[in-house]
């Protein structure tokens, strides 16, 4: 896919891409700046991602964000039907949650998942265990659960399924990520948490004080905005994803999962003028902590949590997204 073809949801603490044949390609756990269980935006579908889609030929594909929202709607044409696909992450609670709920609109239409979980950026892959409504994937400290009522198998390292979904029926899918040394989190009911998050978002949007002609627009900027602050301390990341070279083939693709003060200086005025003063005085308190100390010491970008030393690495198992450099992660080297 082409990096324009991608919509973004998150829950203000991390983000995830999807493409718009219902591949999520791009997802961190717990953070933004976590590593990647799905970075095939980096490489490949072997280095992570979580597919629900047609199983045949589809004809056309239309969507949409729900109005107020950044709750993501897909629709599916084929030649049987039509199905909708939603795709939302609520606000967080405690642990993050990622929720995909397939509608069927007309007739019945065949659908097929492909999950491949490989955390680290690509490079690990889980041991998965079945459980009463899923399955389970740990590695060292994460664990995955997806819960569904379809019925899963195990191809090749990957989870797979096909099922039929007629006009009417919904066919839930919930994605939760915990610390593997700590229980796992209680089941989460998938529709409730989308009319959740849908409120949540569209008593956000109408606090947008701005008026003018263009106030459709700029309340769907403001909330790609807010999704990129980092709720906890405040901060503002710059972008969601690292190593996307500024032009194929190029060098130039640094890690933008951090927050650069100029970036989020520019974000925190469009907020302002959007009338959130709440994230603004959130931001003020972040940089206060962050740039605190010497002002000989000043950087030109902190971590999530106004951290200063962010390692630079390579990961050579990653072929990248179209960059003639080797990916990149973290800013050692930020010139």
């Amino acid at each position: 896919s082409l990096i324009e073809d991608y919509a973004v949801i998150g829950d203000c603490h991390t983000a995830a891409l999807v493409a718009r044949n219902g591949s999520i390609d791009w997802l961190c756990f717990p953070r933004f700046d976590s590593g990647a269980c799905f970075a095939a935006l980096l490489g490949s579908e072997e280095h992570g991602r979580w597919l629900l889609a047609p199983a045949g030929e589809i004809r056309d594909i239309r969507r949409h964000y729900r109005d107020g929202t950044l709750v993501l709607e897909t629709d599916y044409e084929t030649a049987d039907g039509v199905v909708t696909l939603i795709d939302c992450m609520p606000p967080r609670s405690r642990e993050p949650d990622l929720v995909r709920v397939v509608a069927g609109k007309r007739g019945q239409v065949r659908m097929r998942m492909e999950l491949v979980i490989r955390f680290d950026y690509g490079s690990i892959t889980p041991w998965v265990r079945r459980t009463g409504t899923g399955i389970r994937a740990t590695a060292g400290p994460d664990t995955l659960v997806l819960s569904s009522g379809v019925a899963l198998r195990n191809q090749d390292f990957r989870t797979e399924a096909e099922f039929t979904v007629a006009a009417g029926q919904r066919v839930p899918f919930v994605l939760q990520w915990h610390p593997s040394h700590e229980p796992e989190p209680a089941l989460i009911d998938a529709d409730a948490t989308i009319t959740a998050t849908d409120e949540w978002w569209r008593e956000w949007s109408a606090r947008c004080t701005y008026e003018g002609p263009w106030r459709e627009a700029v309340v769907r900027s403001l909330i790609t905005l807010k999704a990129l602050t980092y709720a906890p301390t405040g901060g503002i990341v710059a972008a969601p994803t690292t190593s996307l070279p500024e032009h194929l083939g190029g060098v130039r693709n640094w890690d933008y999962r951090y927050c650069w003060l100029r970036d989020a200086t520019f974000t925190l005025y469009a907020l302002m003028l959007g009338g959130y003063m709440e994230e603004a005085c959130a931001c003020r308190e972040w940089l206060l902590r962050a740039v605190a100390g010497k002002p000989s010491q000043l950087n030109i970008m902190y971590g999530l949590s106004g951290e200063r030393r962010l390692t630079e690495l390579e990961l050579p198992w990653l072929p990248g997204y179209g960059a003639s450099a080797p990916v990149r992660i973290g800013n050692a080297a930020c010139e």
